[in-house]
């Protein structure tokens, strides 16, 4: 399983949380996260694990095409309509190039001090340093560029990267949220698109819930692991499902689309189409609690190092990028 993120030092609008606190010891890999996970089947040979993996192709063929059919049609937008959805947030990332993100959409957050599991090397900084818009995308970039100059829990900082979030300015309960990505490679990296809880600054974590809908580390560079963590399953007992593109291809190689689908009864979770895991409140532990009642916020970032990657070593290349070309929140179609 990813364990989950100890200590990590949450800084909204200038406060700061205490987030994805854990005692778990970073042991395990987020492929053996569920004990009576099994394979779903998958319509082009991807390998998917999780819990209520074993519905047929047809549901993930279902949703290949509902989400094909997007590209036949767009609004004023000019963003495709979704059959049975509403958009009611988005960014298309479509600022001049050169240009920061935008301030009324995210918030960035800037340091290192107690940052994902306290292993964490990177330095998050604002501005266009590390995370700047080009092509119509959000670059996220990775580097020892700068780092020098900085410091960090653990001494001069090695790397530099971004992490921003949209808490007081988007959250939302429930729907359909998808975002088009394009990950870094290489070992010690840890790209990840997740959600917290907006009670987060009243309850803390775990007891706010987490979803990581697009998380991966550079040691298995073809596979996305989602995750819901939460009071009582935020380490060990983690609800955790995986998904393996198909032939072994790179998600660093080009745009997949990840998404969930969250309802008061299920998380669903997706790539390109495949519904690859689905979560419901009978898979919390005996005694504890499905949190996921209630409004989440977005996160993006690209963490260096930490206890589930690994530190890079000698076979990591620096720079490294995520590229986000959207993100979009939905609710159902009335």
């Amino acid at each position: 399983m990813r364990p989950s993120r100890p200590c990590c030092l949450l800084l909204l609008g200038g406060l700061a949380l205490q987030a994805g606190c854990s005692s778990s010891n970073g042991e395990g890999s987020a492929a053996d996260a569920s004990p009576d996970a099994v394979v779903r089947p998958v319509t082009e040979g991807g390998t998917a694990t999780g819990k209520d993996a074993s519905a047929d192709a047809t549901s993930a063929e279902a949703a290949t095409s509902a989400e094909a059919a997007t590209s036949d049609a767009s609004d004023d937008s000019g963003i495709p309509p979704l059959p049975g959805w509403t958009l009611v947030w988005n960014d298309e990332f479509d600022l001049p190039d050169g240009s920061a993100v935008d301030p009324t959409k995210w918030t960035e957050e800037t340091g290192n001090a107690g940052w994902g599991n306290n292993h964490e090397r990177e330095y998050y900084t604002p501005g266009t340093a590390n995370a700047v818009i080009q092509g119509g995308s959000l670059v996220i970039t990775a580097t020892t560029q700068g780092a020098s100059q900085l410091q960090c829990e653990y001494g001069t900082c090695e790397y530099t990267s971004a992490r921003m979030n949209t808490s007081g300015k988007f959250q939302q309960q429930y729907g359909r949220f998808e975002a088009r990505i394009k990950l870094p490679t290489g070992q010690g990296l840890w790209p990840a698109w997740w959600f917290l809880g907006d009670d987060i600054g009243t309850v803390s974590w775990p007891q706010c819930g987490e979803i990581d809908v697009m998380e991966n580390i550079g040691s298995t560079p073809s596979t996305n692991y989602g995750s819901l963590h939460g009071p009582g399953y935020s380490g060990s007992q983690d609800l955790t499902g995986s998904y393996t593109l198909p032939g072994g291809a790179l998600l660093s190689a080009d745009y997949h689309l990840f998404a969930v689908e969250w309802d008061a009864a299920s998380i669903d979770f997706y790539v390109d189409g495949v519904m690859y895991e689905t979560r419901t409140p009978a898979d919390v532990p005996a005694g504890d609690t499905w949190v996921y009642d209630h409004p989440f916020f977005v996160i993006l970032n690209v963490a260096v190092g930490g206890y589930w990657p690994g530190d890079p070593d000698g076979t990591t290349q620096f720079p490294q990028t995520m590229e986000v070309d959207y993100v979009r929140a939905y609710t159902k179609a009335q």
